[in-house]
């Protein structure tokens, strides 16, 4: 299925769905998931922060925000897509695992990030909505594995449609990648990426 027709597709769908501030919520399992508040970060999971270098990767912005698990829930902790949308890309291979949703609403689309996660539920091409839990954070064997560091995900809202690529053998349904290592500037930043917490607040009210 081509890009161009999947927006096409996703259009169609959203044009005969709800209101806007209907459809979206949280990420997260919450007894209350239009409440902004009760998403956590973790220290160093703001947007636009500065990391540091590190081997083969340059110092570049945080273009996302570092969502912490909101329960002592280390087996199946869920985690959600925001709202209705077509999953475009998939990459499962431990942890940089993630997931890219497309949305749209009023004639604009939209994408949703989310990484460092596990036991991925959804496909390419699947529809989504608020209620579709599409993978969950990592369990305790995950985190002793591939590292504590890893104890939440990482979600991003991209303004601009991501880059292409081509799917490989090894992961056949990641077909796109982010521009999470090529912000170096907050000219960069803004070209790319909606403040997640900014946009939410926006969705939510």
């Amino acid at each position: 299925m081509s890009y161009k027709l999947i927006g096409i597709l996703i259009l169609l769908w959203f044009l005969t769905g709800k209101s806007y501030s209907e459809e979206y919520y949280l990420p997260i399992n919450s007894y209350d998931r239009t409440e902004l508040s009760l998403i956590h970060l973790t220290n160093i999971g703001t947007f636009g922060e500065m990391r540091k270098a590190r081997p083969g990767i340059p110092a570049h912005l945080h273009t996302g925000i570092d969502i912490k698990r909101p329960s002592k829930n280390y087996v199946n902790e869920a985690i959600f897509s925001v709202g209705k949308g077509m999953v475009i890309s998939v990459r499962d291979d431990g942890p940089y695992a993630q997931i890219i949703i497309e949305h749209s609403y009023d004639n604009m689309l939209f994408w949703t990030v989310y990484e460092h996660i596990a036991g991925i539920k959804i496909e390419v091409g699947d529809l989504v909505d608020e209620n579709t839990i599409i993978a969950r954070f990592m369990n305790k064997i995950e985190l002793n594995k591939f590292g504590w560091q890893f104890d939440h995900f990482h979600f991003e809202i991209l303004k601009v449609p991501p880059k292409k690529i081509k799917a490989g053998k090894t992961l056949p349904q990641h077909h796109f990648t982010t521009f999470n290592l090529v912000c170096y500037t907050f000219e960069d930043l803004r070209k790319y990426y909606y403040d997640p917490l900014v946009f939410l607040d926006d969705l939510l009210n």
